[in-house]
């Protein structure tokens, strides 16, 4: 049983609201397995609780969480999809820097609720395969709350195990932020480095 000490993890709270799931994967040779998809969020939930349980101040939180989410999620594709088709019309230094500014982002916004993470777990109770990628499902038991579900998708099409959206009782994390990405891109009137530099600031 993998477990996550929280507290304020609410459902619409931590997400915000948008459609259900994201692009599918592409089809591809599958090689990860349900075994590998479930230690992959083993470990990923393990190194959350290890830093929540540490106590450390906010800017250490939020320093650890950008180093978890790049080890654990596919970072690139996240970013990507978020980005959504303006991602064809930006330059390779564009990409790069968007998608480093987007880690720092996604680790800002979601590391500030570690200090709220008290008083609950998140116990992992299955995997499945669907299509080309595996869903690892979690149930949230939130002091205060009724206990609800938590989907990991996990994929190795970058060519390791790492999970490219979370879902919190259909909510996507992708869609959420490609909602929150698209507004920020036409305040910037499309432009890509201004963009870039909102969300350097943002989170």
């Amino acid at each position: 049983m993998t477990t996550l000490t929280t507290s304020k993890l609410t459902r619409r709270g931590l997400l915000g609201s948008a459609a259900a799931l994201a692009a599918l994967v592409p089809l591809r040779a599958l090689a990860l397995t349900d075994a590998a998809a479930r230690s992959l969020v083993d470990s990923l939930v393990a190194e959350i609780n290890r830093v929540i349980a540490g106590g450390g101040s906010l800017p250490v939180m939020i320093s650890s969480f950008e180093k978890i989410f790049a080890r654990y999620a596919d970072v690139a594709i996240i970013a990507q999809s978020t980005l959504g088709a303006d991602a064809r019309r930006a330059s390779p230094a564009q990409m790069n820097a968007f998608v480093e500014a987007f880690r720092g982002y996604i680790a800002r916004k979601y590391g500030k609720r570690f200090q709220e993470f008290v008083g609950g777990r998140i116990e992992v109770t299955g995997v499945r395969q669907v299509k080309t990628w595996h869903e690892v499902i979690a149930t949230a038991h939130l002091r205060g709350e009724s206990p609800f579900e938590v989907k990991f998708l996990v994929s190795d099409r970058s060519g390791k195990d790492l999970f490219f959206d979370m879902v919190i009782e259909g909510i996507s994390m992708r869609l959420t932020e490609k909602t929150e990405i698209g507004a920020m891109l036409d305040r910037n009137r499309g432009n890509i480095d201004g963009l870039i530099g909102d969300l350097r600031k943002a989170g």
